[in-house]
Protein backbone atom coordinates (compact mmCIF):
# COMPACT_ATOMS: atom_id res chain seq x y z
CA UNK A 1 0.00 0.00 0.00
CA UNK A 2 2.98 2.50 0.70
CA UNK A 3 4.69 1.88 -2.25
CA UNK A 4 1.58 2.00 -4.14
CA UNK A 5 1.07 5.88 -2.53
CA UNK A 6 4.82 6.31 -3.48
CA UNK A 7 3.79 6.21 -6.66
CA UNK A 8 0.88 7.60 -7.53
CA UNK A 9 2.90 11.22 -6.95
CA UNK A 10 5.28 10.15 -9.18
CA UNK A 11 2.70 9.09 -12.00
CA UNK A 12 1.17 12.37 -11.74
CA UNK A 13 4.19 14.73 -12.23
CA UNK A 14 4.88 12.27 -15.04
CA UNK A 15 1.27 12.89 -16.66
CA UNK A 16 1.75 16.31 -16.07
CA UNK A 17 5.33 16.25 -17.64
CA UNK A 18 3.60 14.33 -20.78
CA UNK A 19 0.87 16.72 -21.08
CA UNK A 20 3.16 19.82 -20.70
CA UNK A 21 5.69 18.10 -23.54
CA UNK A 22 2.96 17.38 -25.62
CA UNK A 23 1.16 21.29 -25.44
CA UNK A 24 4.77 22.65 -26.41
CA UNK A 25 5.23 20.57 -28.91
CA UNK A 26 1.51 21.04 -30.61
CA UNK A 27 2.85 24.83 -30.54
CA UNK A 28 6.06 24.09 -32.49
CA UNK A 29 6.05 25.61 -35.97
CA UNK A 30 6.22 22.89 -38.42
CA UNK A 31 8.57 24.59 -41.60
CA UNK A 32 8.00 23.10 -45.40
CA UNK A 33 10.79 21.29 -46.99
CA UNK A 34 10.04 23.25 -50.54
CA UNK A 35 8.72 26.13 -51.79
CA UNK A 36 5.23 25.53 -51.40
CA UNK A 37 2.62 28.21 -52.82
CA UNK A 38 -0.16 28.92 -50.63
CA UNK A 39 -2.60 29.45 -53.81
CA UNK A 40 -3.05 30.31 -57.08
CA UNK A 41 -2.74 33.71 -58.53
CA UNK A 42 -6.35 34.23 -59.68
CA UNK A 43 -7.77 33.65 -56.77
CA UNK A 44 -5.56 35.96 -54.43
CA UNK A 45 -5.97 38.36 -57.18
CA UNK A 46 -9.65 37.92 -56.29
CA UNK A 47 -9.15 38.06 -52.79
CA UNK A 48 -8.10 34.66 -52.03
CA UNK A 49 -12.11 33.47 -50.49
CA UNK A 50 -11.41 30.12 -51.58
CA UNK A 51 -8.38 27.95 -51.34
CA UNK A 52 -7.89 24.12 -52.37
CA UNK A 53 -4.67 22.12 -50.78
CA UNK A 54 -4.38 18.06 -50.11
CA UNK A 55 -7.95 17.72 -51.26
CA UNK A 56 -9.39 20.37 -48.76
CA UNK A 57 -11.24 23.07 -49.83
CA UNK A 58 -10.63 26.19 -46.84
CA UNK A 59 -13.11 29.06 -47.88
CA UNK A 60 -14.83 31.79 -46.31
CA UNK A 61 -18.07 30.92 -45.48
CA UNK A 62 -20.49 33.28 -47.35
CA UNK A 63 -23.68 31.68 -44.75
CA UNK A 64 -21.68 32.61 -41.84
CA UNK A 65 -20.37 36.46 -42.29
CA UNK A 66 -17.28 35.06 -44.16
CA UNK A 67 -15.96 32.71 -41.21
CA UNK A 68 -12.75 30.57 -41.82
CA UNK A 69 -14.18 27.48 -42.74
CA UNK A 70 -13.03 23.59 -44.58
CA UNK A 71 -14.90 21.25 -46.11
CA UNK A 72 -14.25 17.92 -48.74
CA UNK A 73 -13.67 19.35 -52.68
CA UNK A 74 -17.19 17.36 -53.18
CA UNK A 75 -19.03 19.72 -51.02
CA UNK A 76 -18.99 17.61 -47.93
CA UNK A 77 -17.38 17.22 -44.52
CA UNK A 78 -18.10 20.64 -43.53
CA UNK A 79 -16.17 22.38 -40.54
CA UNK A 80 -15.50 25.65 -39.21
CA UNK A 81 -11.95 26.54 -38.40
CA UNK A 82 -12.70 30.46 -36.79
CA UNK A 83 -15.06 32.34 -36.15
CA UNK A 84 -12.80 35.26 -37.94
CA UNK A 85 -13.91 36.62 -41.33
CA UNK A 86 -11.46 35.42 -43.94
CA UNK A 87 -10.03 36.64 -46.87
CA UNK A 88 -6.06 35.96 -49.19
CA UNK A 89 -6.31 32.22 -47.61
CA UNK A 90 -3.41 30.36 -47.97
CA UNK A 91 -2.16 27.01 -47.03
CA UNK A 92 0.27 24.31 -46.61
CA UNK A 93 0.28 20.93 -45.05
CA UNK A 94 0.27 21.88 -41.65
CA UNK A 95 -1.47 25.58 -41.61
CA UNK A 96 -4.13 27.58 -42.78
CA UNK A 97 -2.99 31.52 -43.23
CA UNK A 98 -5.18 33.96 -43.98
CA UNK A 99 -5.70 37.90 -43.48
CA UNK A 100 -8.46 38.55 -40.80
CA UNK A 101 -10.84 41.93 -40.83
CA UNK A 102 -11.56 42.89 -37.34
CA UNK A 103 -14.45 45.06 -37.78
CA UNK A 104 -16.71 42.61 -39.95
CA UNK A 105 -20.29 42.54 -38.90
CA UNK A 106 -22.94 40.43 -39.42
CA UNK A 107 -24.17 43.07 -42.36
CA UNK A 108 -21.19 43.67 -44.14
CA UNK A 109 -20.14 41.18 -46.76
CA UNK A 110 -16.39 39.91 -47.56
CA UNK A 111 -16.18 43.22 -50.25
CA UNK A 112 -16.04 45.34 -47.35
CA UNK A 113 -13.34 43.82 -45.99
CA UNK A 114 -11.62 44.09 -49.24
CA UNK A 115 -11.48 47.72 -48.90
CA UNK A 116 -10.53 48.14 -45.51
CA UNK A 117 -7.34 46.77 -44.99
CA UNK A 118 -6.76 49.15 -42.00
CA UNK A 119 -8.42 47.04 -40.05
CA UNK A 120 -6.96 43.86 -41.25
CA UNK A 121 -4.34 41.54 -39.47
CA UNK A 122 -2.56 38.93 -40.51
CA UNK A 123 -3.03 35.43 -38.75
CA UNK A 124 -1.84 31.34 -39.10
CA UNK A 125 -4.27 28.27 -37.81
CA UNK A 126 -3.75 24.73 -37.62
CA UNK A 127 -5.83 22.84 -40.69
CA UNK A 128 -7.93 21.76 -37.38
CA UNK A 129 -8.47 25.13 -36.07
CA UNK A 130 -6.57 24.89 -33.51
CA UNK A 131 -3.59 27.30 -31.88
CA UNK A 132 -4.42 30.41 -33.47
CA UNK A 133 -2.02 33.17 -33.78
CA UNK A 134 -1.35 36.46 -34.69
CA UNK A 135 1.59 36.76 -37.14
CA UNK A 136 1.12 40.63 -37.90
CA UNK A 137 -1.14 43.17 -36.23
CA UNK A 138 -0.71 45.96 -38.22
CA UNK A 139 -2.88 46.38 -41.82
CA UNK A 140 -1.89 44.57 -44.36
CA UNK A 141 -3.01 42.98 -47.58
CA UNK A 142 -2.56 40.51 -50.45
CA UNK A 143 -0.62 37.72 -48.43
CA UNK A 144 0.96 35.20 -50.21
CA UNK A 145 2.80 31.88 -48.77
CA UNK A 146 5.80 30.83 -50.62
CA UNK A 147 8.06 28.29 -48.64
CA UNK A 148 8.25 29.60 -45.03
CA UNK A 149 7.45 33.29 -45.53
CA UNK A 150 4.53 34.81 -46.00
CA UNK A 151 4.72 38.37 -48.60
CA UNK A 152 2.25 40.60 -48.09
CA UNK A 153 1.12 44.78 -48.29
CA UNK A 154 2.07 45.99 -44.74
CA UNK A 155 0.59 49.78 -44.27
CA UNK A 156 2.32 51.91 -41.34
CA UNK A 157 1.43 55.79 -41.38
CA UNK A 158 5.59 56.67 -42.09
CA UNK A 159 5.47 54.06 -45.47
CA UNK A 160 2.22 54.05 -46.39
CA UNK A 161 1.73 50.17 -48.22
CA UNK A 162 5.23 48.08 -49.05
CA UNK A 163 6.47 45.08 -49.99
CA UNK A 164 7.05 43.09 -46.42
CA UNK A 165 7.87 39.31 -45.71
CA UNK A 166 7.16 37.51 -41.89
CA UNK A 167 8.51 33.80 -41.51
CA UNK A 168 5.36 31.55 -40.60
CA UNK A 169 6.59 31.80 -36.86
CA UNK A 170 5.85 34.95 -36.94
CA UNK A 171 9.83 35.86 -36.68
CA UNK A 172 12.47 37.50 -39.17
CA UNK A 173 9.97 40.58 -40.26
CA UNK A 174 11.19 42.62 -42.99
CA UNK A 175 10.93 45.33 -45.28
CA UNK A 176 11.99 44.24 -48.48
CA UNK A 177 11.50 47.36 -50.64
CA UNK A 178 8.93 50.59 -50.40
CA UNK A 179 7.18 49.95 -53.65
CA UNK A 180 3.82 48.63 -53.86
CA UNK A 181 3.44 45.33 -55.59
CA UNK A 182 1.06 42.24 -55.46
CA UNK A 183 2.55 39.20 -54.18
CA UNK A 184 0.02 36.83 -55.85
CA UNK A 185 1.71 35.49 -59.15
CA UNK A 186 3.80 32.59 -56.99
CA UNK A 187 5.69 29.82 -58.57
CA UNK A 188 7.88 28.13 -56.26
CA UNK A 189 10.57 31.04 -55.62
CA UNK A 190 9.51 33.11 -57.61
CA UNK A 191 6.61 35.73 -57.71
CA UNK A 192 5.76 37.62 -60.42
CA UNK A 193 4.54 41.51 -60.68
CA UNK A 194 3.96 44.60 -62.92
CA UNK A 195 5.52 47.40 -61.67
CA UNK A 196 3.34 49.72 -60.21
CA UNK A 197 5.50 52.81 -59.64
CA UNK A 198 7.59 53.66 -62.86
CA UNK A 199 6.02 51.25 -65.32
CA UNK A 200 3.63 48.52 -65.91
CA UNK A 201 7.09 46.25 -67.22
CA UNK A 202 6.61 42.31 -65.67
CA UNK A 203 9.13 41.67 -63.25
CA UNK A 204 9.95 38.39 -61.30
CA UNK A 205 11.06 38.43 -57.74
CA UNK A 206 13.65 35.72 -56.88
CA UNK A 207 12.39 35.52 -52.65
CA UNK A 208 15.52 33.17 -52.38
CA UNK A 209 17.80 35.95 -52.78
CA UNK A 210 14.98 38.95 -52.20
CA UNK A 211 16.27 40.07 -55.91
CA UNK A 212 14.20 41.42 -59.01
CA UNK A 213 14.47 41.21 -62.78
CA UNK A 214 12.75 42.23 -65.86
CA UNK A 215 11.14 39.69 -67.63
CA UNK A 216 9.04 41.55 -70.20
CA UNK A 217 8.44 44.98 -71.20
CA UNK A 218 4.41 45.97 -71.32
CA UNK A 219 2.42 47.87 -69.79
CA UNK A 220 1.02 45.08 -67.70
CA UNK A 221 -1.34 44.94 -64.64
CA UNK A 222 -2.08 41.67 -62.25
CA UNK A 223 0.33 39.42 -64.04
CA UNK A 224 -0.91 35.53 -64.32
CA UNK A 225 2.96 33.41 -64.88
CA UNK A 226 3.77 29.87 -64.94
CA UNK A 227 6.53 28.07 -63.91
CA UNK A 228 7.12 27.83 -68.57
CA UNK A 229 6.80 31.62 -69.08
CA UNK A 230 3.26 30.75 -70.13
CA UNK A 231 1.79 34.44 -68.92
CA UNK A 232 -1.57 36.15 -69.52
CA UNK A 233 -1.84 40.19 -68.14
CA UNK A 234 -4.12 42.99 -68.65
CA UNK A 235 -2.85 45.43 -70.86
CA UNK A 236 -2.92 48.99 -69.71
CA UNK A 237 -2.42 50.53 -72.76
CA UNK A 238 -5.58 48.77 -74.15
CA UNK A 239 -7.85 49.66 -71.82
CA UNK A 240 -7.37 46.59 -69.76
CA UNK A 241 -8.07 44.15 -72.54
CA UNK A 242 -6.01 40.55 -71.74
CA UNK A 243 -3.11 39.38 -73.37
CA UNK A 244 -1.75 35.59 -73.82
CA UNK A 245 2.40 35.65 -73.76
CA UNK A 246 5.00 33.42 -73.40
CA UNK A 247 7.71 35.40 -71.94
CA UNK A 248 10.57 33.04 -73.27
CA UNK A 249 10.11 32.54 -76.49
CA UNK A 250 8.80 36.24 -77.59
CA UNK A 251 5.29 35.63 -78.52
CA UNK A 252 2.29 38.00 -77.12
CA UNK A 253 -2.04 37.85 -78.59
CA UNK A 254 -4.48 39.35 -77.20
CA UNK A 255 -7.17 36.94 -75.97
CA UNK A 256 -10.37 39.12 -75.86
CA UNK A 257 -10.21 43.28 -76.47
CA UNK A 258 -13.23 43.47 -73.35
CA UNK A 259 -12.20 46.24 -70.82
CA UNK A 260 -11.54 43.48 -68.00
CA UNK A 261 -11.92 44.31 -64.04
CA UNK A 262 -10.64 41.76 -62.67
CA UNK A 263 -10.15 37.98 -64.18
CA UNK A 264 -9.40 34.13 -63.04
CA UNK A 265 -7.83 31.11 -65.13
CA UNK A 266 -9.56 27.83 -65.00
CA UNK A 267 -8.04 25.11 -67.30
CA UNK A 268 -8.81 25.99 -71.14
CA UNK A 269 -11.19 28.32 -69.67
CA UNK A 270 -10.49 32.47 -68.55
CA UNK A 271 -13.74 33.91 -66.12
CA UNK A 272 -13.78 37.49 -66.01
CA UNK A 273 -15.62 40.72 -65.04
CA UNK A 274 -16.20 43.30 -67.93
CA UNK A 275 -16.39 46.52 -67.53
CA UNK A 276 -19.22 48.29 -69.59
CA UNK A 277 -20.77 51.94 -69.47
CA UNK A 278 -24.10 50.66 -69.83
CA UNK A 279 -23.55 47.80 -67.06
CA UNK A 280 -20.58 45.46 -66.67
CA UNK A 281 -21.04 41.46 -67.45
CA UNK A 282 -19.20 38.07 -66.17
CA UNK A 283 -17.74 36.49 -69.18
CA UNK A 284 -16.21 33.16 -70.00
CA UNK A 285 -13.75 32.12 -72.70
CA UNK A 286 -11.55 29.72 -74.11
CA UNK A 287 -7.61 30.20 -73.19
CA UNK A 288 -6.77 30.50 -76.97
CA UNK A 289 -10.07 33.76 -77.59
CA UNK A 290 -12.87 31.18 -78.70
CA UNK A 291 -16.19 30.19 -77.86
CA UNK A 292 -16.56 33.75 -75.52
CA UNK A 293 -20.22 34.66 -74.00
CA UNK A 294 -21.53 36.78 -71.47
CA UNK A 295 -22.90 34.19 -67.63
CA UNK A 296 -24.75 36.65 -65.99
CA UNK A 297 -25.20 40.82 -66.42
CA UNK A 298 -24.19 42.57 -63.04
CA UNK A 299 -20.75 43.80 -61.69
CA UNK A 300 -19.05 40.76 -59.63
CA UNK A 301 -16.02 40.30 -58.14
CA UNK A 302 -14.10 37.55 -56.36
CA UNK A 303 -13.31 34.83 -58.95
CA UNK A 304 -12.31 31.83 -57.36
CA UNK A 305 -11.75 28.58 -58.53
CA UNK A 306 -10.95 25.41 -57.30
CA UNK A 307 -11.34 21.48 -59.06
CA UNK A 308 -14.89 21.63 -59.13
CA UNK A 309 -16.09 24.91 -59.06
CA UNK A 310 -15.67 28.75 -60.07
CA UNK A 311 -16.64 31.21 -57.10
CA UNK A 312 -18.15 34.22 -57.78
CA UNK A 313 -19.62 36.86 -55.61
CA UNK A 314 -22.35 39.79 -56.48
CA UNK A 315 -21.06 43.03 -55.65
CA UNK A 316 -23.67 44.67 -54.50
CA UNK A 317 -25.18 42.00 -52.27
CA UNK A 318 -22.60 39.71 -51.48
CA UNK A 319 -24.58 36.88 -52.53
CA UNK A 320 -22.12 34.10 -54.13
CA UNK A 321 -22.78 32.07 -56.73
CA UNK A 322 -21.16 29.18 -58.67
CA UNK A 323 -20.13 26.94 -62.08
CA UNK A 324 -18.82 23.75 -62.76
CA UNK A 325 -15.91 23.00 -63.86
CA UNK A 326 -17.16 20.46 -66.08
CA UNK A 327 -19.29 22.52 -69.13
CA UNK A 328 -19.30 25.28 -67.08
CA UNK A 329 -22.20 27.89 -67.78
CA UNK A 330 -24.82 27.31 -65.62
CA UNK A 331 -24.97 28.88 -62.39
CA UNK A 332 -26.19 28.45 -58.48
CA UNK A 333 -26.26 30.03 -55.33
CA UNK A 334 -23.32 28.60 -53.17
CA UNK A 335 -24.94 28.06 -49.60
CA UNK A 336 -22.76 25.64 -47.66
CA UNK A 337 -24.98 25.68 -44.34
CA UNK A 338 -23.69 26.80 -40.88
CA UNK A 339 -21.48 24.66 -38.50
CA UNK A 340 -22.57 26.18 -34.80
Amino acid sequence: MKKLLYFIPVLCVLALGITVFFNLKSKETIYNTYYVNGNTAGNLYNAGMFCENNGVVFFANPDDHNALYAMDIDGSNLKKLSNDSATYINADSNYVYYIKNTQTSSTEYAIDALYSFDKNVLCRIDRDGKNKITLDDAPCLYASLIGNYIYYLHYDKENASTLYKIGIDGENQKQLTKDKMFTCSSSGQYFFYNNMTTNGNLYRFDTATDTTALVWECNSYKPIVSADGDAYYLDVNANNALVHANINSGDSTYVTFDSIDLYNICGSYIFYQKYDQNGGALCMIKTDGSDGKELIRGDYCCINVTSTSIYFTDYRTGQVMYTPTQNPGELYSFHPGIVK
